[in-house]
């Protein structure tokens, strides 16, 4: 079968997968489902272009000059500490996320994140007829945190229908915050080429930006997160934007944003590290139960199993569906920090070019178990009274989520 006619195949299919699921089927609109892949090829075709290759460049050499910076704080803090293990994950890759927490924060202050996301949430409210606030609540997804991107619609909360409240859960689970976007691009590099460039077996190949790649799959991953929410809960119930309302500042200034933005890296930082240990040691304690039952029988493998139909609906060669799979199922289980750590410790040729690309979006994102019960907490304490219908469509947000990164990563395969 040609690669065209597989990814042909995908698309319907991870688009079918979902329809059992819808609470009314016969008001799922054919017209959104072509509008939202549509966009998500146009988004691809632009994002991924030779045109916007110097931009992305340029943002690439300054995350390398970020990375360098950070290193320099933790190298003060941490001495020799740090001077003997400079790539150990705790010392290079946490330090990030505060440090890119911290600008996040005075970019929101100084009013250019807010002004990029207004950009998106207009084209998301006019491409897929959605309201003013879900629109700006899941374009925020792109930049920040699955919990601190409702705090900028926390008034409308309340209002929200079930759909918007599932586009919102299922938006937040497949991206990822801009702090992470970072920190993993770092730990990515030996596996995509350092600096775009790579050599395998003497031989000099382009490699990829990653920077781009990240940014690109969060765009794409919100016009598909719309769709599988669209088609999971059709309604055609619109919260609109209060006008008289003023926006809820965050920050009293540019002191206050650094103070808040490095307090709320620190906790993510601190969040990521222990859920890592405690998960990796979870993983081993069930590994080592597996082998007592099965020689050489690990969740790797079982997830493999599972996932192989769905990475090959993606556009992966069925040979190397079941290692991508097992990536694919150890990011549910556990979350995209496993994961892209186990990729990055892969030999740079272990996959083709296109089914590297293909994985590296369909793991960006925060779907995984532990992101429902974060979720559920998140936006539960901002508007208690809706926890029991976050309940109710948390199961279909995280099917959503991970099949709108799966899907993100069919189009991106496109292009490679």
């Amino acid at each position: 079968m040609s690669y065209y006619l597989q990814v042909l195949v995908g698309a319907f299919l991870l688009v079918a997968l979902v329809v059992p699921l819808s609470n009314n089927i016969k008001e799922i609109r054919l017209k959104n489902i072509f509008a939202a892949v549509a966009v998500m090829i146009g988004f691809g075709f632009l994002l991924l272009s030779e045109y916007v290759a110097g931009f992305f460049a340029a943002v690439s050499a300054g995350v390398a000059k970020l990375s360098a910076a950070t290193a320099e704080g933790t190298s003060f803090l941490f001495g020799t500490l740090f001077d003997a293990h400079p790539y150990a994950f705790a010392l290079n890759v946490l330090p990030l996320i505060i440090v890119m927490s911290c600008i996040s924060a005075l970019l929101w202050h100084w009013r250019v994140l807010p002004m990029i996301i207004k950009g998106l949430s207009f084209a998301c409210e006019k491409l897929f007829n959605l309201g003013g606030p879900i629109s700006f609540g899941a374009a925020a997804n792109v930049f920040v945190g699955q919990v601190e991107a409702p705090l900028f619609v926390k008034p409308y909360l309340s209002k929200m229908s079930k759909k918007e409240l599932l586009i919102l859960m299922t938006a937040g689970m497949a991206t990822v915050s801009g702090s992470v976007m970072i920190a993993l691009a770092g730990e990515l590099e030996p596996q995509f080429g350092g600096k775009n460039v790579l050599f395998i077996n003497d031989v000099y190949v382009q490699g990829i930006n990653i920077v781009q790649h990240f940014l690109t799959a969060s765009i794409l991953s919100i016009p598909a997160a719309i769709m599988y929410a669209e088609i999971m809960y059709p309604s055609n119930e619109i919260t609109k934007q209060i006008k008289s309302s003023k926006e809820e500042k965050i920050y009293a200034g540019s002191m206050d944003a650094i103070t808040k933005g490095t307090k709320d890296g620190l906790n993510i930082a601190v969040n990521v590290a222990a859920i890592l240990i405690a998960i990796l040691a979870l993983v081993s304690i069930l590994d080592g139960f597996l082998n007592l039952l099965v020689s050489d029988l690990s969740l790797q493998k079982i997830l493999g199993w599972i996932f192989a139909p769905i990475a090959w609906l993606m556009g992966v060669p069925w040979i190397e569906s079941a290692a991508a799979a097992e990536l694919l199922g150890l990011k549910l289980a556990t979350n995209e920090f496993v994961a892209y750590i186990q990729l990055g410790q892969l030999p740079p040729d272990f996959f083709t070019e296109r089914t590297k690309v293909i994985i590296l979006y369909a793991l960006c994102g925060f779907a995984n178990f532990s992101s429902i019960g974060i979720l559920i907490s998140g936006i539960g304490a901002m508007a208690p009274e809706r926890i029991k219908d976050l309940i109710q469509v948390s199961g279909k947000a995280l099917i959503g989520a991970t099949l709108a990164s799966c899907f993100s990563g069919l189009v991106a395969g496109l292009f490679v």
